[in-house]
This record gives structure tokens, sequence and C-alpha cells, in this order.
């Protein structure tokens, strides 16, 4: 057994992440812009710098127990509050230490050696973690070998991949078709990093596609899980990342109105048959921000309620019913509805309240709305409310998928 690291002077995690997400606001345009560049090498605006800045901070620890030397953050509500302020300052970044922190959280239903093992490894090198799971692509496939697997194939879709220490990866089984997963090392000969991430939003995700060619994987490295795979709480991972995404849908909408209130107050101007003298005084745009502002707040609360209630199906553990899994996915799938809504709308309305100066390339007050409409298109919202509306019908739970 590896020795203990456990931790003796808790850090204000909050306060740190706060200092750390204004530091990441301030370079948020010209990293967004510098992405397609003239002439700018492919990948060279990945966020290394903003990777290593999360890791001397210590937030890559932060639901790691105390006695493996993390932060031991078990609160949903201060956890995903964290991640929503990191996607307000940056929607990338936001997605990166979202995801990485989800991927954490998820080590504690491994087997407790695993676990373990992934803890301290993680304390001591300052690992930041990844994925390549994407279910939906079945191209990446385990073979097994005398001394464990081979993994042979490509995921199209990888979050934060390039930039990881440790990636978790899910491949079928050559032999049964049913997935395997894997904690592989990121720098593993035969993992190669295609850098071919070039959407419209999340420009600096480092979600490009990943190839795997006679990859080798030991049998520690499949992940096990405490839990019977047909158990609820099994899936409640499923409903934790959608939660995850709703923060960080919410973060970039909140970074956006914020924008929109500074620039109104300091540059919009009155239009000439308003009656008045500033722009702040403008019946319409006071209108606007009112609606603004309800739909804000519906939404955070939405979003928090859910946090809550999956908070205690968390807590449930082995016990969780199928009831109380599906009432909390209902919850988050509510909040990721009417976040989405709500979010595409104001990401485009705020350039009503600021006019046609504030639409100038250099403000890049789009990538509000470029983050979260590529983000919002990963799982289709409206089979969300599809769930939302047959439980709401006939109280009918949500089926179990890898979205879901």
């Amino acid at each position: 057994m590896m020795q203990l690291l456990e931790t003796t002077k808790p850090l204000n995690f909050l306060a740190i992440g706060l200092q750390l997400a204004q530091e990441f606001a301030k370079t948020a345009v010209e990293r967004d812009q510098l992405h397609y560049a003239e002439g700018e090498r492919k990948g060279s605006s990945r966020p290394i710098h903003e990777i290593e800045q999360l890791r001397q901070s210590g937030l890559l620890n932060l639901v790691i127990p105390t006695i493996y030397g993390g932060l031991g953050e078990t609160s949903t509500v201060k956890i995903f509050g964290l991640i929503r302020e990191f996607a307000k300052a940056d929607g990338s970044i936001g997605q990166l230490f979202g995801n990485h922190t989800t991927i954490v959280s998820s080590l504690s239903t491994s087997n407790p050696t695993q676990a373990e093992q992934f803890y301290l490894n993680t304390v001591q090198h300052n690992w930041f973690w990844a994925n390549a799971v994407n279910a939906l692509d079945p191209r990446l496939v385990a073979t097994p070998t005398k001394h464990g697997w081979q993994f042979d194939g490509i995921k199209r879709f990888a979050t934060g991949a390039s930039l990881s220490d440790r990636m978790i990866v899910s491949a079928l089984s050559a032999n049964s078709r049913q997935p395997v997963i894997a904690v592989i090392p990121s720098a593993r000969p035969g993992i190669h990093f295609n850098e071919d991430w070039d959407n419209m939003g999340q420009r600096q995700t480092d979600s490009g596609s990943v190839r795997f060619e006679q990859v080798l994987v030991t049998p520690d490295e499949i992940l096990t899980s405490i839990y019977p795979s047909d158990s609820p709480i099994a899936s409640l991972l499923n409903v934790s990342k959608q939660l995850n995404q709703v923060n960080i849908y919410l973060g970039i909408i909140q970074g956006a109105f914020a924008t929109a209130r500074e620039y109104t107050t300091t540059r919009t101007r009155p239009w000439i048959t308003s009656g008045v003298e500033q722009a702040i005084l403008d019946p319409y745009i006071l209108h606007h921000y009112g609606e603004f502002w309800m739909d804000l707040e519906a939404a955070t609360l939405l979003t928090d309620r859910a946090a809550q209630v999956l908070q205690a199906a968390i807590d449930k553990g082995i016990n969780l019913t199928d009831q109380q899994r599906g009432e909390a996915a209902i919850a988050v799938y509510t909040a990721k509805a009417f976040v989405t809504k709500i979010g595409l709308a104001i990401t485009t309305q705020i350039f009503d309240v600021m006019g046609a100066s504030a639409t100038a390339r250099s403000y890049d007050f789009d990538r509000y709305w470029r983050n979260l409409r590529t983000a919002t298109l990963h799982d289709p919202v409206d089979y969300k409310i599809r769930e939302v509306g047959n439980w709401a019908l006939t109280g009918t739970v949500p089926t179990i998928t890898p979205y879901s």
C-alpha cells in the first residue's frame, strides 16, 4: 500500500477557483481568436498554460478524499458551482475542468485498490484526467492477449486528451462486443492525437479524435466497479455527467450576461427616438435585462435543485431504487432543457442590448453563442424533453443509456 498523504491544511478552494477564473477570463478572447489565426499551426492554441495553472492550484484534487491528500469536497452544489465559475470565464476551461472532476469523482465506484492508487497518484503527480469514451463510436476494439488487452481503432471525440496524464477509454470487446473500460496513460506508445478539432465553438477543449494502434492495456488498468452492473447506483454516473454539462452551459450564459451588462452600462448609446440620454434608461433595454435576469434566476434554481436531488441519490448508494434514480434524472433533464432553451436565446439577444458596435470581431462576443451552441448539440435536448414529458404524463422513469 502506498503512503497516505492526508491533507492537514484545507484550502479555500472557492477563493482559489474564483481568482484563477479571473485570470482565465483576461485571455479568453485572445485564446479563442488565436485558434483560427492566419498561419497558426494546428493544435498550437491548446490551453497548455491554463491546464498547468490548474495543476499548480491544487484544484485537480478537489474531490479526492483528504486521507489521500485531496481536498475532500463532496458537496455536488459546491463542486458544480466551481465548474460554473470556470465556464463563466471561459467555456472551454469550464468543460475541461468539469470533465476532469467528473472522471475523478467516478473513480470512487471502482474497486478500493484501484481507487486508492488512482487517488494517490493524482495527488502526487498532479494528474489531469480526460476521456475517450463516446458510446456512439464503436470503432475502438479491445482484443484479449496473454497479458491483458490490445486496443486498436479510433475515437472521434476525446475532450482534453492530448493534454492529459490519464484517460478513461471505452472499447468494445472483440469477442463479446461488450464495453471494456480502462484507465490508460495518455503517453502510452500507440496512442496518436490527431488534433483535428475544428469546430466553431469550445475551441480550446482539445477535443479531437484519437487513434489507437496496438495499445497494450494491463489487467489492473481495466476498471471494475463495486456495484452490480444492473443496480440503479451503477448508472447514476450518467446522470452526474449530464449535470456537469448543465453547469458548463449555465456558466457560459452567466458569462454572456455579465459581459453584456458591462458593455451596456459603459458603451451602449441610446437610440435616437428613445427620449433618454443614457442607454441604461431605455425602457426596451430594461425590459430585456428583466427577462434575462428572471430566466437566469430560474435556470440557476433548477440547476442547484438538480444538484441537491442528485446528492440525495448518491448518498443512498447501493440502496438507491429505480424510482429514486429516475427522479434524480428528471430533475437534471428538466434543468438541462430549460438552461439550453434560455441560454441560446440570451446569448443571441445580448446584441439587442449592446448594439451594432458590439459585433466587432475584437470583442468576440459571439463566442458565448458559439460555445453554447456547439456544446449543446452533443446530446439532443429534444430527447430529454421527451423523457420529462413521459414522466409528467405517465410517471415513467427515463430509460437508462450512456447519455441518460
